[in-house]
């Protein structure tokens, strides 16, 4: 039985830094969302905010609003992912109201809840758990990369991003939903801490994990699911991108991941890395495709994030990146994603429509 959780977005629920809270509310199996904490945004339903789908998940402004109105809680969630993975002073004082009402904690920042020791005494004081997601495997939990990976023969597809908070994760999980629709079995390979509490069985938080392992969890978490679940199709959830200057990623899925093919996501209306320009304009798309095409991987289909675009600049841009790149190219909120399905090497063909 699933978990019965409320979400603290702390007042950013319409941004990027409540990712991990987007992609709950639009599906877990590991917790039932119950409702968000935002004050900002109060009185109004989650998912309509998100994506105009009523999902029955209110918003509210506080601990005390969200017990009067729901049955029951079983955790609190931090819902955002902050700079540097610190508690803000106002999260922090939504984490000890739901501690002292008897609300255990989910916790998916760096800054762990059970080190602080007046937050692991307060939650020993009311019998409630904290459970910190980023708490780091000791070495003996740890796998190094072994070469098994080459002995994986179903497809591996990585979904990269020019940019962190495009959609990777959430491009992922609309992938094997839908192959799950069509008789194909995918499973998506978690990498980060909205994944593991969407209820995924295989994966690794590599930004909590030593860097000498992050080649050896990976490829530990594929070769289990081939082994264990028998998947038709293995699925990676990217992070960051290539070059965001402040963690870049990608090519641990291509090398010691051994993804050939590629998903890669761009939001044409981002012009910098983050939404800074500091940290420099993101580099085109065809420079890109022509970095991952060096790591001997190739790009099936491009995915567009049409944040901040009417409809009739989404399509121009869609139509203007089909011409010049000759790869099919998607917008998954709007149309869905059966074209990134079909253009997938090594699937039955016959299954997919």
């Amino acid at each position: 039985m699933k978990k019965k959780i409320i979400i603290a977005t702390d007042n950013l629920l319409l941004t990027d830094f409540a990712k991990t809270a987007h992609g709950l509310i639009r599906g877990s199996e590991r917790f039932e969302v119950l409702g968000i904490i935002d004050a900002k945004n109060k009185n109004t339903d989650a998912g309509e905010l998100l994506d105009d789908s009523y999902r029955n998940i209110p918003v509210m402004g506080s601990i005390n609003e969200a017990i009067n109105k729901l049955d029951h809680i079983d955790y609190l969630l931090i819902g955002v992912a902050t700079v540097g993975g610190v508690l803000s002073n106002s999260l922090l004082a939504i984490v000890i109201d739901a501690i002292t009402k008897g609300i255990s904690i989910v916790n998916g920042l760096h800054d762990q809840l059970q080190e602080r020791e007046a937050i692991a005494l307060l939650a020993k004081e009311n019998q409630v758990e904290l459970i910190d997601i980023r708490k780091p495997k000791s070495i003996k939990e740890m796998h190094f990369w072994t070469g098994d990976i080459f002995k994986v023969d179903v497809p591996i597809v990585a979904f990269l991003a020019m940019d962190c908070a495009m959609g990777k994760r959430t491009t992922a999980r609309f992938v094997m939903e839908a192959c799950l629709k069509r008789n194909i079995y995918a499973e998506m390979i978690y990498t980060g801490q909205t994944g593991w509490m969407q209820g995924n069985k295989y994966g690794f938080i590599l930004d909590s994990t030593l860097n000498d392992f992050v080649s050896g969890e990976l490829e530990n978490a594929i070769v289990s699911c081939w082994k264990e679940a028998k998947p038709d199709l293995i699925l990676l959830e990217g992070q960051s991108s290539l070059r965001n200057p402040s963690g870049p990623c990608g090519s641990e899925f291509m090398v010691s991941g051994n993804a050939k093919q590629i998903v890669l996501i761009h939001a044409p209306n981002r012009k910098y890395f983050d939404d800074d320009a500091v940290w420099g304009k993101i580099p085109s798309v065809a420079s890109e495709i022509e970095i991952i095409e060096k790591f001997g991987s190739t790009v099936i289909v491009l995915a567009l994030n049409t944040t901040g675009l009417t409809k009739a600049e989404a399509l121009i841009y869609q139509t203007s990146y089909q011409e010049a790149l000759n790869i099919p190219v998607v917008m998954p909120l709007e149309e869905g994603v059966t074209n990134i399905i079909s253009e997938i090497k090594g699937l039955d063909k016959q299954i997919i429509n």
